[in-house]
């Protein structure tokens, strides 16, 4: 996971003030408390589907039909919803604060193929997501993904 943390560092470096840490800059750019829920899921949404890919890739998977068809699994509304059921139990006050919100968010037309209910789950999803990254709290972020990332490669990688 050491690679997510170096990229986001870099990702954010740009905002970055002289002697100031990557993890300093999005708080003092962002009032990320303020912000609304939705642009938190639209950030969150980015963030997991880049970690997807990216694991898809480093698990050995290189044909694009495989990449693909193994990322939308992964990050579809349903999906999304039976990771935060996962994940509820070791969330702070703060995050189960943050998946209310996400949950109860009104946030348009439910895409088709999904449940509202697991619409609504898996902006709260994207929301935690969100909120993590903007905030800089790398450890909490890491954590979360190395908890969610899929065991072993449901596809056969084949040669590249």
């Amino acid at each position: 996971m050491e690679k997510w943390r170096l990229f986001f560092y870099r990702l954010l470096a740009g905002g970055r003030r002289k002697g100031e840490g990557a993890a300093e800059a999005p708080s003092r750019l962002l009032a990320v408390e303020q912000l609304p829920v939705e642009t938190l899921a639209y950030i969150g949404d980015a963030v997991y589907e880049l970690f997807v890919r990216t694991d898809l890739v480093s698990r050995g998977l290189c044909r694009g039909e495989d990449l693909h068809r193994e990322a939308v699994r992964r990050v579809r509304a349903s999906a999304q919803a039976q990771k935060l059921s996962e994940l509820l139990a070791r969330l702070t006050e703060e995050e189960r604060e943050l998946v209310r919100r996400g949950r109860n968010a009104k946030t348009g037309q439910v895409p088709r193929g999904a449940r509202v209910i697991e619409y609504r789950h898996s902006t709260a999803f994207e929301v935690l997501l969100g909120y993590l990254f903007l905030k800089g709290k790398w450890d909490r972020l890491e954590e979360i993904l190395t908890i969610l990332a899929d065991e072993g490669n449901p596809c056969d990688p084949g040669p590249c």
